[in-house]
């Protein structure tokens, strides 16, 4: 089954300002193992009752003075879900035989502006982490109490939003987004990509078809915002430009309602697919990798990183990664590198111009990491990487208590007063929620 939210127009569509409340879902039904069998269609609220109905394998579902899917803490009702229903009905030997399939569905729109990230046309600030499926215990395995877990501590740090580095989570993972309303940028696992053979037309090939299975996989989910097709390619390289451009078009044809991007660290006058994506995501790591111990530069150049990649695309910008190893416990006055002074020290710095850029074109900021994980041994790493805010046991170190007040923060200045608006439903209307 394929519910989709209401999206018919070409990519530009998103692009356009919310109209209307009246909710729009479109859905497309696959049945296989007969062909003598009827369907029926409902749309249920969070009540049980029925406020939509359709008949057939394919349609759309009008929803008068829908209740839109909004984000953790930007509105006072987030996360509203309504529930897709479809009843199969079969004629068979025995007699008539019914069964039913359920999807969870929201409602909502995302849009991109020069400078601004809007969801149901408001502007939308990410404050959040990036991610690993990671711990001590069963490693990459799923493991529904510590996911519970993560989610508390998302919600206690005040983060509305997340980026899957670099891979797709497991599916209860995005199934809680919906519900929490914790916001993803869902990426693909193209990470390694440095090498010019990298950019072959078998890579390409199937870099296509990854894009077509979590596309396919994670459409319904109302959580995800926006699509990454990378991690750090080396997108300087020459082949890189037709590559990306490939790639991200293929990605918008299967999926014109939601921006694309991938995540850069190149230089941005090298950079050969930027031109190509709806934001731009930038990794950086100012005082960390290089410049030991001068934290002092760190203004001066994600200043200049802000403004030349500004200058250059005219797109909103999200500082994708920016952080510092950390030695939980570990203590030194005046800071020294892995301690925690260290760490906070940092993030502080980053904040300065976070909070001067997040006023003109910046929609974002997601630290790595929110938790230690585990590494491949080598002399950098101390028993993995300790860039979490969280340790790998998800106890808080000192910036955990930095990022939860200025996330909460920015959580309150954010908030929009709600008022009720009589919504009006425009059959034609060319952006639909």
């Amino acid at each position: 089954m394929d519910s989709g939210p209401g999206h018919q127009s070409g990519a530009e569509d998103w692009q356009r300002p919310l109209l209307c409340h009246c909710g729009l879902v479109d859905y497309q039904i696959f049945v296989e193992g007969g062909e003598h069998f009827q369907l029926e269609v409902r749309l249920l609220d969070e009540e049980g009752k029925a406020v939509a109905r359709g008949t057939g394998g394919r349609g759309q579902l009008q929803v008068p003075n829908a209740h839109l899917w909004w984000p953790y803490l930007m509105h006072e009702h987030p996360a509203y879900l309504y529930s897709l229903e479809v009843r199969l009905t079969a004629q068979t030997a025995a007699g008539s035989v019914s069964d039913f399939y359920t999807l969870p569905v929201g409602i909502r729109t995302v849009a991109v502006t020069e400078h601004q990230f809007l969801i149901n046309g408001k502007p939308f600030y990410f404050h959040g982490v990036n991610k690993h499926e990671d711990a001590d215990i069963r490693g990459k395995g799923f493991d529904w109490p510590l996911l519970v877990k993560d989610f508390n501590l998302l919600r206690w740090l005040g983060a509305n939003a997340f980026r899957t580095s670099h891979y797709p989570y497991a599916e209860e993972v995005m199934q809680l987004c919906d519900r929490y309303g914790i916001v993803v940028i869902d990426e693909s696992p193209g990470v390694g990509i440095v090498l010019v053979e990298s950019y072959s037309n078998v890579s390409l090939q199937h870099h296509l078809e990854v894009m077509e299975e979590l596309v396919r996989r994670d459409k319904n989910h109302p959580a995800v915002v926006m699509w990454s097709v990378a991690n750090e390619p080396a997108s300087f390289l020459k082949p890189a430009g037709y590559y990306f451009k490939t790639l991200i078009a293929h990605t918008k044809a299967l999926d014109p309602s939601r921006p694309v991007t991938f995540v850069t660290n190149s230089n941005y006058e090298a950079d050969l697919g930027a031109p190509y994506v709806d934001v731009i995501c930038v990794n950086s790591y100012y005082s960390w990798y290089h410049d030991y111990g001068h934290m002092e530069v760190i203004q001066l150049q994600l200043t200049t990183q802000f403004e030349n990649w500004y200058r250059t695309y005219q797109k909103p910008i999200i500082q994708s990664e920016y952080g510092a190893d950390t030695i939980a416990g570990f203590h030194q006055d005046p800071p020294l590198m892995f301690s925690e002074e260290y760490q906070k020290g940092l993030l502080e710095q980053y904040h300065l111009v976070l909070d001067q850029k997040r006023k003109e074109y910046v929609v974002g900021e997601l630290i790595w990491n929110f938790a230690d994980f585990m590494t491949n041994q080598s002399p950098q790493r101390v028993m993995g990487n300790k860039k979490g805010i969280f340790t790998r046991q998800r106890q808080p170190k000192g910036a955990a208590f930095l990022l939860r007040e200025r996330y909460w923060k920015l959580a309150n200045e954010t908030r929009y007063p709600w008022s009720a608006v009589k919504s009006q439903c425009l059959e034609n209307s060319p952006f639909t929620l």
